[in-house]
Order: structure tokens, then sequence, then C-alpha cells
């Protein structure tokens, strides 16, 4: 209730022309759940609520390892999400936070100064713009989930300030760009641990004039839209992974949570680059991304390198076939991860292959899903696993 309060009190803040409420405008529900506005427009609070229902067999998550593992039917509540946003006393003004009720965590909290298309600022805690897949809500996905490798390469949330803009707009030299400074340790990480901040910087081009979106799926059957990007980071910390839980290690790193030899402080030097693409066009969506990772270990003195790839693509068949209902989406990924580990033969693939029928958009969908898992463990060992699954995500 306190969250709500506040975000009630920052809509309805005090204006240029002194102290008061603005004057009540509208009441509406949108894309963006309820929204109210003043009647002149200056404030805006939205609130918007979403709830993601999964059953799967025989796991639910992207195995760590492949140990024997008893085969489980799990049907579970996903994500239960609060989120609200607006601007206040200028559109150029956008506040957002959002809240996670199975972990009671605040996920998102950020205030963004759009001034001017090409310049802006943002501050707080969000999900870093690095890679597309992980920057999309896991609402809006056109895959039941991320692909293998989202776990070892997404920097996921982080705290911190970034410049953003956008330049050459409708034209072939369009560009969006992002230049931030994170503490570098995680959602919840105010603190850096050392005196060395992570940076990152991304550049996505737009060829075509019209950018493609953080959306999965062509829901508007738009017109052709084409992005390439280039993204890097470097960080210094005891991390060499990070989730929605925060810093964490990837398998065959030290832990700082470990009680035996734990990682200490700027422990790892960690570099990272990739290269992504995403094409939209009449009912067709395409995306992909390339992934390099480096990480010195500074008290082992070893260094490994992390490399990774995805294919993505859905189509309405709809457009091309009157028989298939235009609410029917179908799509196919490919991912292999290789992490470095000194076997030749110790590579990670996925094939997953998803239907969607949407009643109301990315709003109200139903998605069912088969995924194999292949792990090559060794020179003759590989461990497969096939996955079926049915999830209802629906936002009121």
């Amino acid at each position: 209730m306190k969250l709500i309060a506040f975000a009630l009190c920052l809509s309805m803040a005090v204006g240029p022309g002194g102290v008061g409420l603005a004057r009540a405008g509208t009441v509406e529900h949108g894309r963006k759940g309820f929204e109210f506005s003043t009647e002149d427009g200056r404030y805006l609070l939205q609130i918007d609520t979403r709830m993601q229902f999964r059953l799967s067999h025989p796991s639910d998550d992207n195995p760590v390892s492949f140990e024997p593992e008893p085969d489980q039917t799990s049907f579970q509540l996903r994500r239960a999400r609060l989120k609200v946003g607006g601007h206040a006393g200028q559109e150029w003004l956008k506040y957002y936070w959002e809240f996670d009720f199975p972990s009671s965590n605040i996920l998102d909290f950020r205030v963004t100064m759009q001034w001017r298309s090409w310049f802006g600022l943002r501050v707080g805690q969000w999900k870093a713009r690095y890679t597309r897949e992980r920057v999309i809500s896991s609402g809006k996905q056109q895959m039941m989930d991320r692909s293998l490798i989202n776990r070892p390469f997404t920097i996921d949330r982080q705290q911190g300030a970034s410049l953003l803009g956008r330049l050459g707009v409708g034209q072939w030299h369009s560009v969006d760009y992002w230049a931030s400074a994170f503490t570098g340790t995680g959602r919840g990480g105010g603190v850096n641990d050392d005196e060395n901040l992570m940076y990152l910087i991304r550049l996505q081009w737009n060829p075509l004039g019209e950018r493609a979106g953080f959306i999965g799926s062509d829901l508007g059957r738009s017109d052709p839209a084409l992005s390439l990007t280039v993204a890097g980071v470097t960080n210094r910390s005891p991390y060499t992974r990070f989730s929605t839980s925060g810093g964490g290690s990837l398998t065959g790193f030290a832990d700082e949570d470990d009680d035996v030899d734990p990682a200490v402080r700027g422990q790892f030097r960690v570099k990272q680059a990739m290269f992504e693409s995403a094409f939209v066009a009449h009912g067709f969506a395409w995306q992909q991304e390339l992934h390099y990772k480096e990480i010195d270990d500074r008290v082992q003195s070893a260094t490994t390198i992390l490399t990774g790839n995805y294919l993505q693509a859905g189509y309405f068949f709809s457009e091309l076939l009157e028989f298939v209902p235009p609410e029917l989406e179908f799509a196919v990924r490919h991912a292999w991860y290789d992490p470095g580990r000194e076997d030749d033969g110790d590579d990670e693939f996925e094939l997953s292959f998803v239907a969607n029928w949407f009643f109301s958009g990315h709003r109200n969908k139903l998605t069912a899903s088969t995924t194999w898992l292949d792990y090559e463990l060794g020179e003759d060992d590989t461990r497969e696993e096939w996955r079926v699954q049915l999830q209802w995500d629906v936002s009121l």
C-alpha cells in the first residue's frame, strides 16, 4: 500500500504553478491497465497487474546440469506483478516501478527524462539495455521462456544511470544509443563492491528507418522494420552472472555465498560483447543474438571464454492461408552454448517449438511449448531431455 500511495502522490505532484492537486481528468483502461490522467494531460498514472500460470513436465526451468532427477509435473504461479508508471508534470518526465509478489521484491524503479528524442537520461534500477531477449518482458515474449544462453550472458537488472536517445528518426541512418554506468552488483545492489563500475554501450542501427520494437510476435502485421545492434559490457565484481535474484555465479566459478572458498571482491574481470538482429514484417518476426564473454579470474589467474547464439522466428500463417485463425502464431528457436571449459565436447543445445493463441494480444494469451535439450558432458556422455509446457499469461 505504501508503494501505491507513493505512485499516487508522484503522479499528482506539485506543478509549476504552486502547491495543490491537479484537476481530475479521465479514467480509462488501455494497453497498460487502468490509466488516470488530469484534464490537461500533464499527469498520468497507469496501474497494471499481470499473472502467469504454467504447467510443465518433466521439469520447468532449463537445468544447470543434467544430474539425475526424478520426472515431475508442476503447476506454478510463475509470476504475479504489479506495475505502476506514467508521467508527472511534463510528458518527458516518466516514472515506472514494478513489484513481484511471489518474491516480494521491487524489480524496477526508475525515472526517465526524455527531453528530446535524441537525448535523455534514466536513473534507478531496470533491465540494463544489453540483450533484446532479456529486455523483452516475460509477458511479451514470443517463446514461452528465454533461451538457454540467457543465463550465462544476461546482465539483468542493475542500478545506475544511462544516457539514451535516437538519431535520424525515419531515415536510413536511424540509430538508437545507450551509454550506461551501473554499480555492477545486480538487482538490489545499490553499493559497488569496489571502485570499478559496470559500463555498457549499445548501438542499434535501424536501416529501414523504423526499429523493431522490444516485443515478441508481430501482432500488428507491421511494415518491414529491421534493427542491427552491437553492444559491449565491462565489469569487475565477485559475480560471473546476474539474474532477477541479483549477482550469482556460473557453474565452475567461485560463489560469494560459498562457506569454504567464497568469491572475493573484484575477483572477476568480465568483458562481453554481442551482435543482435531483429526483423518484423507482415506477421513475421525474427530475432537473433551472438555472444562472446571473457571471464578473467584474478585470484586463480585463469581466463575462460564463453560463446553462444540463438536464432528465433515466428509467423502468423493466417497471412498466407485463409483457414488459419488470425489469433494463432507458430514459432521456433535454436540455441547453442559453449561454456568454455577445457573439454571440447561440452556444448549445450536447445530446440523449441511454440504455438501461441492471442485472446487479446499479449495481455491475454495461451502458449503451448515443447523443448529438446542436449547437454554434451564429455567425449562419450550426452544427456537429453524433452519438455512439454502449457502457459496462460493474463494482464488485468
